[in-house]
């Protein structure tokens, strides 16, 4: 069992016996803790009835005071108690040169792909042993895995987000339409009539696999499109716009990473623009790791720190 303090021993008491056996002395002690010499006296006397001890004594000399042998006893579990006090008051520190931590990040593949290689390379920079680990976001799991700390951030869109998270934006982007270098139609801007009559791929994982956002904004045109292909990886898609015909229509951070293979157009119609925000719980708001953390992520996302 752990031993329980002394009743009426609290932290002023732990100081004043604390100034005493340094300073053997009432009324330098008593300057050591900026109170008055009666003050201090009125401490004394209640540490004597904590402890059932005088503590300490008149010197024979007439200068200060003389510790017993209890008070004696007392130094140096006073001061473990002391140095653990202080630790546990200290605040939190983070030094991603030494950590070994491991940051978990629930997002899709889509803003995996668009800040992956940005944040790994800035933390590699910073913090060489301290490890990112992207998961799939089950959303019925995420804001217990949120509230638990098995998850640090969860990069998506804000309709999903729950009320009580913290989040911020990291970036606002437009759609824009690949096609390979060397395609047959050339580099010509992309008319309405070009972009309905070539082949399409489309990226779909949920619905109509051949069907998308962008085919729900030709029909309010009385247009139509020919998707000839579907794939549920925005990560596969870039390769197959690069090695075929075929245009795709994603959003633009990401087939800018693949420029040097794609051409890439604005889409002759309107689109909505996508923005992806990152969102974490109250309870990591303040955690100095979670802090360095998030502001490799917005860096990462071109969002400066605040």
């Amino acid at each position: 069992m752990r031993a329980a303090l002394p009743p009426g021993l609290d932290m002023d008491l732990l100081l004043t016996l604390d100034a005493l056996l340094a300073e053997q002395n009432i009324t330098h002690a008593a300057q050591r803790l900026g109170i008055s010499q009666p003050a201090m006296s009125a401490r004394l006397t209640r540490l004597r009835q904590v402890f059932g001890d005088r503590l300490f004594v008149a010197a024979p000399s007439g200068r200060g005071v003389v510790a017993t042998p209890r008070a004696l006893a007392l130094r140096p579990m006073l001061g473990h108690v002391l140095s653990g006090i202080a630790d546990l008051l200290a605040p939190a520190t983070f030094d991603p040169r030494t950590s070994q931590r491991t940051f978990v990040v629930a997002l899709h593949e889509n803003p995996a792909l668009m800040l992956g290689s940005d944040l790994v390379n800035r933390v590699r920079v910073q913090a060489p042993q301290v490890r990112i680990r992207f998961a799939l976001p089950d959303m019925q799991a995420l804001p217990a895995q949120l509230e638990q700390g098995e998850v640090d951030v969860f990069v998506g869109l804000s309709d999903v987000a729950e009320h009580g998270w913290v989040g911020r934006t990291l970036f606002t982007d437009a759609f824009l339409t690949a096609q390979r270098k060397g395609h047959p139609r050339g580099g010509r801007k992309l008319s309405l009539p070009a972009f309905c009559a070539a082949t399409h791929l489309v990226v779909s994982s949920t619905g109509d696999p051949f069907s998308g956002f962008v085919d729900t904004a030709l029909a309010k045109l009385g247009r139509r499109r020919q998707v000839v292909m579907s794939t549920e990886s925005y990560a596969t898609a870039p390769a197959l716009v690069a090695n075929t015909d075929l245009l795709c229509t994603l959003p633009g951070r990401l087939l800018q990473r693949f420029d040097a293979s794609l051409e890439l157009f604005a889409p002759p119609l309107a689109l909505p623009t996508i923005t992806i925000s990152a969102y974490w719980h109250p309870r990591s708001r303040d955690d100095a790791a979670n802090v360095w953390f998030r502001d490799q992520l917005f860096q990462a996302a071109g969002v400066s720190v605040r």
